[in-house]
């Protein structure tokens, strides 16, 4: 019995486009290609990161993220707000509270997520970041801090996210139950693998009340 659901962030909660769209535009190259060799990336189970060095061979991310924020101090930039939430995102989120189960955020996401997140006032119980607990997904330690913030044994909680590789199959070997998005680039290549068949997938998060809720 599913008494929690944990949510990632970015393609679950979070529409990136607008994100992917600055950083092409401060990297010189058209949104197109750069979205395109992130979607490469995503087919080779390559790290996003490597995006940048395809473009950008010479690019230093954390030297280009420094300048780009004395340059546009009060700017988005890497970051994101309210508009980017899919429209689904308070509604199902309201709707699964409702039916009383927890609902959680925790993804891999900077220092400044929380805040973010945070002030777009979400029907949620607990919002956390892998910067704040020192670990990432897919590591197992990430798992079970969301157990513990949780408050529950694995089996009693969802784990709700867009890839394979970060989300079902490390929450699976965890013991909790699995869901993959089907959006993003990531979800729809990963949703046509073999290993989708351990998670269950959704193409919309209002799929998630009569799935985990129940009658």
């Amino acid at each position: 019995m599913v008494r929690a659901v944990v949510f990632d962030v970015g393609e679950t909660l979070i529409d990136e486009t607008r994100i992917w769209t600055r950083w092409a535009e401060r990297l010189g190259v058209p949104a197109l290609t750069f979205m395109g060799v992130l979607g490469g990336c995503a087919a080779l189970d390559l790290s996003h990161r490597r995006a940048f060095e395809l473009v950008r061979p010479d690019v230093d991310v954390p030297a280009e993220l420094a300048r780009w924020a004395a340059d546009d101090p009060d700017g988005l930039r890497e970051n994101f707000d309210a508009d980017d939430l899919y429209p689904d995102v308070r509604p199902a989120l309201a709707a699964l509270r409702a039916a009383g189960l927890a609902v959680v955020v925790a993804g891999n996401q900077p220092p400044q997520a929380r805040a973010a997140l945070e002030a777009m006032d979400l029907p949620v119980d607990a919002i956390r970041t892998s910067d704040e607990w020192g670990v990432q997904k897919p590591e197992p330690a990430f798992f079970a801090r969301v157990a513990e913030l949780a408050g529950l044994p694995p089996a009693d909680i969802a784990y709700v996210g867009d890839r394979l590789d970060n989300d079902v199959l490390p929450a699976a070997d965890a013991g909790m139950r699995p869901v993959l998005l089907r959006r993003g680039p990531w979800g729809y290549l990963h949703a046509e693998r073999p290993e989708a068949a351990r998670a269950t997938v959704v193409d919309s998060l209002h799929d998630l009340v009569p799935l985990l809720a129940g009658p």
